[in-house]
């Protein structure tokens, strides 16, 4: 796997997958963030090397540098890199991370409900399939 900044998501969570598609339309950063399904065996390696159960996860996960943020950090990192109005995100670090983390696990929790669920992970085009860690690499 590459150096690039990998956004490790749930590709059954309608909001997640959206998540991919903002990140795919609005980041330009060199090299720019890969993603890996959380139930592929990249995917399962990462989250249970940081405790999350890929099968119904908590949380998802950026990796950038190296290390691993979580929750609300991620969200916060992610989008800052990505860039896109949601890059407005990160002022939002003056709040308690147990605050942040809070509202990001009420809507984690309620995330299938409030958004819905797909049958089947988001499928990339030919275009931006190099973006993605699929199980043959």
């Amino acid at each position: 796997m590459s150096d690039a900044p990998i956004y490790v998501y749930d590709g059954e969570c309608v909001l997640c997958s959206r998540a991919v598609q903002y990140v795919l339309k609005h980041d330009r950063t060199d090299p720019p963030i890969r993603f890996v399904a959380i139930l592929s065996q990249e995917g399962r390696a990462i989250a249970e090397g940081l405790g999350i159960d890929p099968e119904n996860p908590s949380s998802f996960i950026f990796v950038d540098d190296g290390k691993a943020y979580l929750m609300s950090d991620a969200v916060m990192i992610m989008t800052k890199r990505a860039g896109g109005p949601a890059r407005y995100l990160h002022l939002f670090s003056f709040v308690p991370r147990p605050l942040r983390d809070w509202a990001y696990k009420c809507i984690a929790t309620n995330r299938y409900s409030w958004f819905g669920r797909l049958d089947h992970c988001y499928m990339p085009s030919p275009e931006t399939r190099e973006r993605f860690v699929l199980e043959t690499e």
